[in-house]
């Protein structure tokens, strides 16, 4: 069998392989980026982080936060029993329209587009079994994994991609279903369950924690929490499932306190794993640990350092803007251009209605590592925009060092907090002080006015 021959070969063509790819190309390397999926841009752009957003758009319209203020409540009349299946084909066509545009850049830069189910033969050596059932062997200087992850589904749990679902499955409904059981707390869990709610949905999340998105400070999430409320979603903390059967046309849920749920459709949202099974990886001298992940360093290096994960199957954060940045660093390492490092601090968004990001540390990291800081606020409600689109509990807040007056960490929720949030991200990266923010000037008016709001709360403090 004859062997095809690359400088870097890249499994995988989500946010992260694409970018490897063609910075790679662009070094004028011979680049293969191999895809068993019949369509290009991996979980991001076909399951997860595209389709979920723009479903989430569609959501936004219906929900009080588009018609609030001086909008027009036009969203909710036009909210007739296809909705959902509507929306879904919009869906459909951004995606289709995203994966056109990833397919010129690739085939622009030269890259080899390889579609095919990849394994190890050897440390250099990929297997790749086509569509059509035949195997090809390509080797390469560089190996980049970059398969991503896949929703966790326990064995005990009955997934039948009909009324009990996973993240994946739940984007592929065509009518909306009555109610909705959310098992979970973390991001897809609250995502999802803001999504269906503003749509007429009776939703009902069950979580095991404390709060909502457990990480994150107590205000901001009470804040969510409070905004799920308005919208009717029922949320049963300290919580968890002992049991879920599939009825005739119900899912029965049964919890440790001894309740028990029917519902028309349960989403499973409890974390997501990651894609190594078919890769054989061990063929390549690697090895994984009990969760199932692969030690990597911090080049992304495992220990056959001609092979690297990026994006999801690194792990934490794993998100799709983290994997862009690691594929064009490792990219770039593999050939020995200039050693690139993360920017930092990165920031995190979480798109749920409405949407939170925030940037840098939490109070309770600040009080464990025993910082002396002050806090400013402001409310959306405090600046003319808000009061223009009606957004009253939104919020921003500072997190700033009383000695060197630096900003260490920003949280905000609220309308357009993920857009927001990169003004904080330049600010702590350029190393700037609270100061430059309470003397800037902002249009007018706009959200970004919060941070000189709060910015002067804590100047006053200081």
């Amino acid at each position: 069998m004859s062997i095809k021959n690359y400088e870097l070969l890249v499994v995988g063509s989500g946010p992260g392989g694409q970018t490897a790819a063609i910075t790679a190309a662009k070094l004028g390397k011979n680049v293969g980026i191999i895809e068993r999926k019949p369509c290009l841009g991996g979980v991001s752009l076909q399951t997860g982080t595209i389709p979920s957003k723009a479903l989430r758009e569609a959501a936004f319209l219906a929900s009080r936060f588009a018609t609030g203020g001086m909008r027009e409540d036009t969203a909710r009349r036009n909210m007739g029993r296809n909705f959902l299946a509507e929306a879904i084909a919009k869906k459909d066509r951004i995606v289709k329209q995203k994966e056109v545009t990833l397919l010129k850049q690739l085939l622009q830069q030269g890259v080899s587009i390889i579609p095919g189910e990849a394994s190890f033969h050897d440390s250099h050596t990929l297997a790749v079994s086509s569509p059509a059932g035949k195997t090809e062997l390509l080797q390469a200087e560089k190996i980049i994994l970059a398969t991503g992850s896949r929703p966790r589904r326990p064995s005990h749990i009955p997934f039948d991609k009909e009324r009990v679902l996973d993240s994946t499955s739940i984007l592929k409904l065509k009518h909306l279903p009555s109610n909705l059981l959310v098992v979970g707390g973390g991001v897809i869990a609250c995502e999802f369950a803001t999504i269906f709610a503003p749509l007429g949905v009776d939703v009902t999340i069950i979580d095991s924690h404390q709060q909502l998105l457990a990480y994150l400070d107590k205000d901001i999430a009470e804040n969510l929490a409070a905004h799920m409320h308005e919208m009717g979603i029922q949320q049963h903390m300290n919580t968890r499932v002992n049991s879920v059967q599939r009825l005739q046309d119900k899912v029965e849920v049964v919890t440790d306190t001894g309740q028990r749920f029917k519902v028309d459709t349960l989403l499973y949202a409890q974390g997501r794993q990651p894609n190594y099974d078919d890769l054989l990886i061990e063929k390549a001298g690697l090895t994984n640990d009990d969760n199932g992940w692969v030690r990597i360093n911090e080049t992304h290096q495992t220990s056959a350092e001609h092979i690297y994960i990026i994006g999801d199957l690194a792990g934490s954060p794993a998100l799709a803007s983290t994997a862009m940045q690691q594929g064009i660093m490792v990219a770039q390492h593999a050939f020995a251009q200039e050693k690139q490092t993360s920017p930092t601090p990165l920031p995190m968004a979480i798109y749920t209605i409405p949407e939170l990001s925030y940037v840098g540390e939490n109070e309770r990291q600040l009080q464990q590592n025993k910082v002396d800081y002050v806090i400013g606020t402001a409310s959306y409600a405090d600046t003319a925009r808000g009061q223009i689109i009606g957004e009253q509990q939104g919020m921003l807040k500072l997190l700033v060092e009383r000695g060197s007056r630096q900003v260490l960490g920003v949280h905000i929720i609220g309308e357009a907090a993920s857009e927001l949030i990169h003004i904080a991200q330049l600010v702590m990266a350029c190393g700037c002080t609270v100061d430059r923010l309470a003397d800037n000037i902002f249009n007018y008016p706009t959200l970004a006015e919060c941070y000189k709001i709060a910015a002067m709360s804590c100047m006053d403090q200081l």
